[in-house]
């Protein structure tokens, strides 16, 4: 297996990608297909899924010699790794021929004759022993979907957290308006339909959810992985968050609603 990453805003979105992943999880089980790079996993409290597609046209190259390669590396340490990337350094990942037991991680000029000298760094990652069984997600009708731009809801979910652990979501034909309270007291936020990058709601009625703000957060403490963030929700199945990563590849979280009880 090899895959390269010379893009700088690519790269960027790469390390942004697993610095979320490290907040949720202790270990990245990852799945090398033919024609995409499949992760899935739960937090450690098993409240959130998530799941990533990274298909092979997003790479600048994508190599695998097995039809499903299964490798599981500890997130925390992968992060670090890359986050030592280069503007002027190609990311490269491949497995080891001699050793199945390591990753291996380089950052490469891609050129001689770059603006300034950069060395070559090259990393030796354990590789894992981690039994995880995937989940299988159904495509469902949501009953409120909307889009906003990721700096915003970065922001607000970071104020939001000052007052709450829980997020009330009301989706209604006029706004969209989230709420949190607790012994600091209230905050809501009123977002005008127009103000959103897309938005859907059964007509003339309104629905309110709850969630932990403690793991939306989480989810949305980064805007660098795409310019918007999707939300659908439902009475039906957890919400989705989805960013788009661009070239067929996106990345998704399910978070059921708390119950009234």
């Amino acid at each position: 297996m090899r895959i390269c990453i010379h893009d700088k805003k690519k790269k960027e979105i790469f390390v942004s990608l697993f610095q979320v992943f490290k907040n949720c999880t202790a270990t990245i089980n990852a799945t090398f297909e033919a024609e995409q790079l499949y992760i899935q996993g739960l937090d450690k409290s098993h409240v959130c899924l998530f799941e990533t597609k990274i298909h092979k046209n997003w790479f600048a190259q994508y190599e695998t010699t097995e039809e499903v390669l299964k490798l599981a590396f500890d997130a925390n340490s992968f992060h670090s790794i890359i986050s030592t990337k280069s503007d002027d350094q190609n990311l490269i990942i491949e497995t080891d021929d001699k050793n199945d037991d390591i990753l291996l991680i380089y950052f490469v000029a891609d050129a001689e004759d770059q603006p300034r000298k950069e060395y070559k760094k090259s990393f030796k990652l354990p590789l894992s022993e981690y039994d995880y069984e995937e989940m299988h997600v159904p495509i469902v009708e949501y009953d409120a979907e909307f889009s906003l731009a990721s700096k915003e809801i970065s922001d607000i979910c970071s104020q939001l957290s000052n007052f709450g652990n829980d997020i009330i979501i009301h989706c209604s034909n006029d706004n969209v308006s989230l709420t949190t309270n607790g012994l600091a007291g209230e905050m809501r936020v009123d977002i005008p339909v127009h103000d959103l990058s897309s938005y859907s709601v059964i007509e003339d009625e309104e629905i309110v959810f709850t969630y932990s703000l403690v793991y939306i957060h989480k989810m949305c403490i980064t805007n660098k992985l795409s310019q918007d963030i999707d939300f659908s929700l439902s009475n039906q199945c957890p919400m989705k968050i989805k960013y788009d990563l661009g070239d067929e590849s996106s990345l998704l979280f399910y978070i059921a609603p708390k119950s009234d009880e």
